[in-house]
């Protein structure tokens, strides 16, 4: 795998108008690698992992597992993990702040040694996201905690069982708290847990290792192990990216073929796309078909936990909205800081009003090309999207976050008939 793990000036430079038509692959999900990866610092024996996105978050967290003393190969999307020889429980600050899932270390660690020295995360910049209801199971099961100069130092000697409801829904908090209770061989019960996909393709991954967990609506019960086994499994695709090139395929006019896909995933997505006047045909389980051309209905979005509407589609959403014949409203419900892309938009000629949490967009005949740049992850999506339907050419600059969470999405649109290219650190 190549070295992505520097931030660079390259940029994206799209020329606008043309309709995306044929078959994209989607990638295996960013979100539920990151964990998943971690979760194999549980155990002492050699694990598999397949359909592992090549991204910047990806490379980050091997170089996070690496520093921990864990041997990894990868190649192909296929990642063998030995954490046999982990010898070091300190996650470096310079690789935390890159990245927010890095704290995703702590619950196997505590769970495997009993100690563990994280620094204060990093990642996007799209609100506040604490960590403290990670802190308060890890506090329910015997562990200490010290907050000590920009890192915090966790030991427990003996992991008590926890019966915790959280307080909000937290996907991070939920991975860490499962990760961290799957060393305890009493029964543990969460309440109030996040039910992404995400996180369950990690509760699938525990019972492989031999972790019994049950899911009730949002009700966990876990139950450990002594020496957790390990495992091979196949990350499920990325529902984001996949929502986000059926977003493409509707705004371009295309048609485009979705293949390996997770249905059952794009519920909240599916619905609103068509609710936006796309044509959407679910071809089978695994495989979806997106056509666009007509008008662009406005839509009424709320952004909430799975399965409501996904806050990493939001930006998305936005470009769609902003040619609407109509005025949108969009609810960020989720980060109290994830509009930072629509001053962006605005330079291309959206009509687009913030207050508070909320958005209306009243929709506008068409998008004009400029120099954007990206601000966040999925923000940087949007901005590709915009540019794929403006009128002229659109420079997308700071493309390293999106390269964070989207493997080689430049190729693939190019693929489906978009111009686009990458331009080198030089000509940016």
């Amino acid at each position: 795998m190549k070295n992505t793990t520097s931030y660079t000036s390259e940029a994206l430079f799209i020329e606008g108008g043309r309709a995306l038509k044929g078959r994209v692959r989607v990638s295996g999900s960013k979100n539920a690698s990151l964990p998943i990866l971690m979760a194999s610092l549980l155990s002492k024996e050699t694990s598999a992992i397949e359909n592992v996105p090549e991204l910047l978050d990806t490379a980050t967290a091997f170089e996070l597992l690496r520093s921990l003393g864990a041997v990894l190969e990868f190649e192909k999307g296929r990642v063998l993990v030995d954490a046999s020889s982990v010898n070091n429980h300190r996650a470096p600050d310079e690789v935390v702040r890159r990245m927010r899932a890095s704290v995703l270390v702590m619950g196997p660690l505590l769970a495997r040694f009993g100690r563990a020295t994280v620094s204060m995360p990093g990642g996007c910049s799209i609100g506040v996201r604490s960590i403290d209801q990670h802190l308060k199971v890890f506090e329910k099961g015997g562990a200490s905690i010290e907050v000590k100069h920009g890192y915090i130092n966790l030991e427990v000697e003996r992991i008590r069982p926890v019966e915790y409801t959280f307080e909000v829904i937290t996907v991070t908090g939920t991975e860490n708290a499962l990760m961290f209770l799957s060393g305890c061989e009493k029964r543990s019960i969460l309440r109030n847990i996040a039910l992404e996909p995400e996180v369950m393709d990690l509760v699938e991954v525990l019972r492989k290792m031999g972790v019994e967990v049950e899911i009730e609506d949002r009700t966990a019960l876990i139950r450990g192990i002594a020496e957790t086994k390990g495992f091979f499994h196949r990350v499920i695709p990325d529902r984001i990216e996949a929502g986000t090139l059926m977003v493409a395929g509707f705004l371009t006019g295309g048609d485009v073929l979705l293949e390996d896909v997770r249905v059952e995933h794009m519920g909240s997505v599916i619905e609103k796309l068509k609710e936006a006047g796309a044509e959407v045909d679910i071809l089978s389980l695994g495989s979806l078909r997106v056509k666009g051309g007509g008008v662009v209905k406005p839509l009424s979005i709320s952004t909430a936990e799975y399965p409501g509407f996904p806050t990493d589609m939001q930006a998305q959403f936005m470009v769609l909205c902003s040619l609407a014949d109509g005025i949108s409203e969009i609810r960020e419900n989720i980060f109290e800081n994830r509009f930072q892309h629509v001053a962006e938009l605005q330079r291309m000629g959206a009509d687009i009003h913030v207050r508070d949490r909320v958005a209306l967009v009243r929709g506008v005949d068409r998008l004009y090309g400029a120099e954007v740049y990206s601000t966040d992850l999925r923000a940087s999506a949007g901005l590709v999207l915009a540019g794929l339907v403006a009128k002229g050419r659109t420079v997308v600059k700071d493309i390293h976050h999106l390269d964070r969470g989207y493997e080689k999405l430049e190729e693939k649109l190019r693929a489906l008939g978009a111009t686009i290219e990458r331009l080198p650190p030089k000509d940016a």
